[in-house]
């Protein structure tokens, strides 16, 4: 493994009013070869001082904090310094609405500091955290910014557990599921939040129901899937155990927990699991993926969009095996290539598409769906 510069390192910012908090992140974040607490601010008065001598990679910014609140900070930001900001926040209703109005405004990421803090003593805390912050430094925030290379994968192998800790592979002699109903996976992380909301508003009310994971601490997927109903002409709510799934619907994955679909004759139900980490995440696209490949096979459709890592990669190959069609968006549009980049690698992608053209591939495959049933019905 070759040593990380001090040009090639992540500088950080973290801007947090309790010390205590500041001393966990800073600590948590050196840890990693690849990163570097450059500075570290009480406040936005005192965090715009430090910037004057230079601008991080990354800010880590509170929410709520005396003299001034972080969104009010974090619209100057963007307005004078756009770069990534990953938002540190409570579990909250107000701290999860503060959230949503911070990933509209340009944050790229969300972290909740209560989390943070029970699990700053192993390795999921730890991961969460810096693996927000190298998501953060790779998103596409200001254009006039330096392009960094894609992350070297072998920087500091991390343990990684796969869908089989949930559920076994489907054989790949298993016979093809049975012509039902036309569903859809979606799987997203940084800058997932946007993407989803531009693309879900294309889609008419009548669509084919939809599971979607996207990487989100817990409590704040509420707030987004509310967020999306609001936008959207579908439903969208946050996913409950035994929800059907019907269409015009779309359900979010409730942070901390994984969600799958069963399927009993032709009617699907979101199943709410507990579980370890999966590709490093929970919920993990890897595992509705692998539940779509063994449940729905050719009636279900993946779709990967931005976000960094490799989660839901090697289980929509498992879904491509199985019959379904796959995309990916495309590098232009991504936020941060990582996760499609992955999917396109892997062979587990037929194809990558734009933002502005996933919804239009959503509704082709289930009308071409729905006529293909229709003729088998008529027979």
């Amino acid at each position: 493994m070759n040593a990380v510069t001090s040009d090639e390192q992540i500088k950080v910012m973290i801007v947090e009013d309790s010390l205590t908090a500041r001393t966990m992140l800073k600590n948590m974040i050196e840890t990693q070869p690849d990163l570097k607490v450059v500075d570290m601010a009480k406040d936005p008065f005192d965090a715009a001082d430090k910037m004057r001598k230079g601008l991080p990679d990354v800010m880590l910014l509170d929410v709520e904090m005396p003299r001034m609140d972080g969104l009010t900070f974090l619209r100057r930001i963007m307005a004078q310094h756009p770069m990534p900001v990953v938002i540190c926040s409570n579990h909250t209703e107000k701290g999860s609405s503060a959230s949503m109005k911070a990933l509209e405004m340009g944050a790229v990421e969300v972290l909740a500091k209560s989390s943070i803090g029970a699990l700053s003593s192993d390795d999921e805390g730890m991961n969460r955290v810096c693996d927000a912050v190298r998501a953060a430094a790779h998103a596409r925030v200001n254009p006039k910014a330096k392009k960094r290379k894609p992350p070297a994968r072998e920087l500091k192998p991390l343990k990684k557990q796969s869908a089989d800790v949930i559920m076994a592979a489907r054989h790949p002699n298993a016979p093809a599921v049975l012509k039902t109903p036309p569903i859809v996976g979606i799987g997203a992380s940084t800058g997932g939040t946007e993407a989803l909301a531009k693309m879900l508003k294309m889609l008419p009310a009548d669509s084919p129901p939809i599971a979607i994971v996207q990487h989100m601490p817990e409590k704040f997927t509420e707030a987004f899937a509310n967020r999306l109903n609001k936008l959207c002409d579908i439903t969208v709510k946050e996913a409950r155990d035994g929800d059907k799934l019907t269409r015009g619907m779309a359900v979010v994955a409730p942070g901390s927990h994984h969600i799958i679909v069963e399927r009993t004759g032709r009617d699907y139900t979101c199943r709410v699991i507990d579980g370890p980490p999966v590709s490093r995440h929970r919920p993990s696209v890897d595992v509705l993926f692998r539940s779509l490949s063994i449940q729905a096979g050719a009636n279900a459709m993946g779709v990967i969009m931005t976000g960094m890592g490799d989660d839901g990669a090697q289980c929509m190959l498992e879904m491509r095996q199985a019959g379904s069609p796959t995309i990916a968006q495309d590098e232009a549009s991504c936020v941060v290539y990582g996760m499609p980049r992955e999917a396109m690698e892997r062979g587990a992608a037929e194809r990558a598409v734009p933002l502005t053209k996933i919804a239009e591939n959503i509704t082709s495959f289930d009308r071409g769906h729905l006529a293909r049933l229709a003729v088998k019905g008529a027979k």
